[in-house]
Parts: structure tokens; C-alpha cells; sequence
């Protein structure tokens, strides 16, 4: 506008539009974000807990800023743990290649090792411009903390910055100090609530104890006197053992009145008549038995004369002959039969002396062993070798004693002869 109050116009004519600026910086943000996002690295259900109390802390970031010291502060405060720093740059070229290498690093780490893998990583940065925060909106870095198998804070910027590795954290905190927060718990407040819960845990002992001491007092009561559980047996006892005296005094009158009437009837008189009676019923008996022998006796000596006078009429010469031919090829099978038992005993004899060898203890010997004996007689103990008075081992090729005298073959044992039955 003049100062005569004249307008003037004009027009642009624009063959490309691009953004530029931080309006460059945010639309290239929004494309990583889209296609990370695709790739569901932004999914609530692949991100980790975090530990409750974590025994080793890691920390990326920048050992010149106040980054660190605030968090080590926070900790100190809050819960004391050992924290590892791995330093890098936390803006600038290099920075994205630093931070991406430093999460991959913490979780090469050995558990347990010289230098223990931490349980938690912390990745923070102070506050600044967009620029200043690009490091970690590179899309290395956001990969790195989406791979990471340890639980990943992110404390980038202040509340108001937002950056892509916010997204892919399991938990994002809005400071540095706040990450320290999130880390570890107060202290104190578990000191208080471990105060809390024991005694909460004592009362409820005391009153648990004090329930069941009433309990058992009011059961008590309940149950009857003992005076009164032992007096119906008590008088059951009287009973039974006052039964018991009348049952053994009348046995005993009845047996004696028993004994009594029996005594009674063994009079002499008595004895003396049963004695003549049983001496007449014998003579009785002798005389009946004497023409019943004489019967007995004349039937065999009748049959035996028939067979003598049939015997006398015939010529037993023939039969002889017979019985006698009959008796020889007997006599030529039994020794056939004989021959052949008496050859399969001595094979299976031969078999088992050859299974006694091979399992009997002096194959054992030839394997290096030998046999220690005290007083003639085996020993197997320690106890029995010191009790022997003299001692003898015996080896494979002889036998020595353990003064070390002269060594003598040693004898090769008997087979004992097997029994009759086993042979047939």
C-alpha cells in the first residue's frame, strides 16, 4: 500500500512444491512411522514388562550432560542399584550409528560374566530442537530398540518431544528422571509396606492362635468327665470278673462231685468181677477161634494140592524155552537201551564240564583275578584275611603266599561225579 492509499497485486506461476525446513523434517518422520508401523513394531503385545527390580541398569547416553547425573541421582535416591554407562553421542552424524551399537551391545552382553548384561537399558537425552533430537528418529536406532531383548526405557527430550524410538520402547518416559522413576521402586515405601505386611502377618498369626485356643477350649468342655467314660467299662469289669469266680467254683464243685460218683463205683469187688467177666469172654473167644484157623488152614492146602497135581501134568520145558528166548532179547534191549542212555549222559556230562569251565573261576583267573585263601578255606572280608593264621592266593599259572615262598602250580579241582538220577 502507497501512501496515497494504492494497492498493489501480483501473482507466482509454480511448476514444484516441496517442503522444507522443519516441515521436511516432520514429513519424513511420518513416512517412518507408517512403514514401521506396518511392520507392527509399534504393537502393544510385542513389548516387554519390566523388571519389578531390576539388579543391573544400562544407560545410553551422553556422560557430559546433566542426563546422567540426574538419573544416577534419582536412583540413589529412590533404590540404589548398579548401573553400567555406555557413552555415545547423543546428537550429530555418528549419534544414530553410537545409540544403535550401544543397545545391540548391552544385550551381547553375558549374563552372569566379568561384565553382567544389565536387566534394564536406559536410552535418554536431554531436551532440544528437532534437529538436535533427529539421532533418534533414524530408523537404525528404532530397529535396534525393537530387537533388543532386554526391556528398553526411552527418555528422550522433555514431555513435549516425541521421537521414533518413543514407539518401538517398551515403556517411554517423558524425562530422563522419570525413567529412573519407572526403573526401580522407593525404597522406603517397600520397606514400609514389608513393616505392613509383617505385621499384618503377626496379627493374623495371634489371631489364628488365639481362634484355636478357644476352639480347643470350648471342645474341651464339650467332651464328657473321664470319671464318667471309665465307669460303665469299670462296672462291666466288676461284673464280668465276679461271673468269672461263680463259673471256676461251680466247675469245680461239678468236677468234684464228678470225681466223687466215679470214685465210688472203683471198688474192688467191681474190679474183680469186671476181671472174670473179660477173662471168660477171651476163653470164649479162644475156643471159637481154634476150629476157625483149622478151617482156614485146610482151604489153602486143598487149593495148593490141586495146583501141584496140575502142575505134575504138564512138560514146562517148552514155556521154559519161550521165556528164556523171551528173557535174552530182553536182555540185548536193555543193554541197546543202556548203551545209548549211558553215551547221552556222558555228552550232556561233557556239555556241562564245558559250561563249568567256561563259567568256573578259573577262567575268572585268566582275566587277571585270583583267589584268596585263609586256613585252607576261602576269604571274601578283610576280617576274615587278618583273623587267618596263614594266608594263600592263588593265580593262574600257581599260588604264592604273601610272604612271597615259592609258588606251586595250582591244582586243578576234581569234577565231582554227577548223581545216578541225573544221567537217565
Amino acid at each position: 500500500m502507497t501512501a496515497s492509499g494504492m494497492q498493489s497485486k501480483f501473482s507466482l506461476n509454480a511448476q514444484r512444491l516441496s517442503v522444507a525446513g522443519e516441515g521436511a523434517f516432520m514429513a519424513l518422520l511420518e513416512k517412518r512411522k507408517k512403514m514401521l508401523a506396518a511392520e507392527g513394531l509399534f504393537d502393544e503385545g510385542r513389548k516387554k514388562p519390566l523388571p519389578y527390580l531390576p539388579d543391573i541398569i544400562g544407560v545410553v547416553t551422553s556422560t557430559q550432560g546433566v542426563v546422567i547425573r540426574d538419573i544416577l541421582h534419582r536412583l540413589r535416591d529412590r533404590f540404589p542399584r548398579k548401573v553400567l554407562v555406555w557413552p555415545v553421542a547423543v546428537q550429530g552424524q555418528s549419534s544414530k550409528d553410537q545409540v544403535a551399537a550401544a543397545i545391540a551391545g548391552f544385550n551381547a552382553l553375558t549374563p552372569g560374566g566379568a561384565l553382567p548384561r544389565p536387566d534394564l537399558i536406559i536410552v535418554a537425552r536431554g531436551g532440544g530442537s528437532i534437529e538436535d533430537l533427529w539421532s533418534f528418529n533414524e530408523e537404525v536406532v528404532a530397529r535396534a530398540a525393537a530387537a533388543s531383548d532386554i526391556p528398553l526405557i526411552s527418555a528422550v527430550g522433555h514431555e513435549t518431544d516425541t521421537t521414533l524410538i518413543d514407539f518401538v520402547s517398551d515403556k517411554r518416559a517423558p524425562t530422563p528422571t522419570a525413567a529412573a522413576e519407572l526403573a526401580v521402586p522407593v525404597r522406603l515405601d517397600l520397606l514400609a509396606w514389608v513393616s505392613e505386611q509383617e505385621a499384618r502377618l503377626k496379627r493374623a498369626l495371634s489371631q489364628g492362635v488365639a481362634q484355636r485356643e478357644q476352639r480347643l477350649r470350648d471342645l474341651a468342655r464339650a467332651l464328657p468327665n473321664l470319671e464318667s467314660l471309665l465307669a460303665n467299662p469299670r462296672q462291666r469289669y466288676d461284673i464280668t470278673s465276679q461271673r468269672m469266680t461263680d463259673a471256676l467254683l461251680r466247675a469245680a464243685q461239678l468236677k468234684r462231685q464228678k470225681l466223687t460218683e466215679t470214685s465210688g463205683a472203683l471198688r474192688p469187688s467191681v474190679l474183680t468181677n469186671r476181671t472174670q467177666n473179660e477173662r471168660r469172654r477171651v476163653n470164649d473167644l479162644g475156643r471159637q477161634l481154634a476150629p476157625s484157623l483149622a478151617r482156614t488152614l485146610t482151604r489153602p492146602t486143598d487149593r495148593l494140592s490141586n495146583l501141584a497135581a496140575r502142575l505134575t501134568t504138564r512138560n514146562p520145558s517148552a514155556q521154559l524155552d519161550r521165556q528164556r528166548a523171551d528173557l535174552d532179547r530182553l536182555s540185548q534191549r536193555f543193554a541197546t537201551r543202556g548203551q545209548n542212555q549211558l553215551e547221552t549222559a556222558r555228552q550232556k556230562l561233557d556239555a556241562l564240564e564245558r559250561v563249568r569251565n567256561s563259567v568256573g573261576y578259573k577262567q575268572t583267573l585268566k582275566r587277571g583275578y585270583a583267589v584268596v585263601r585263609g586256613d585252607g578255606a576261602p576269604v571274601t572280608t578283610a576280617k576274615a584275611a587278618k583273623a587267618a593264621s596263614s594266608l594263600e592266593i592263588e593265580f593262574q599259572d600257581g599260588t604264592v603266599s604273601p610272604s612271597g615262598a615259592s609258588s606251586k602250580p595250582a591244582k586243578k579241582p576234581k569234577p565231582e561225579p554227577p548223581e545216578q538220577g541225573s544221567l537217565l
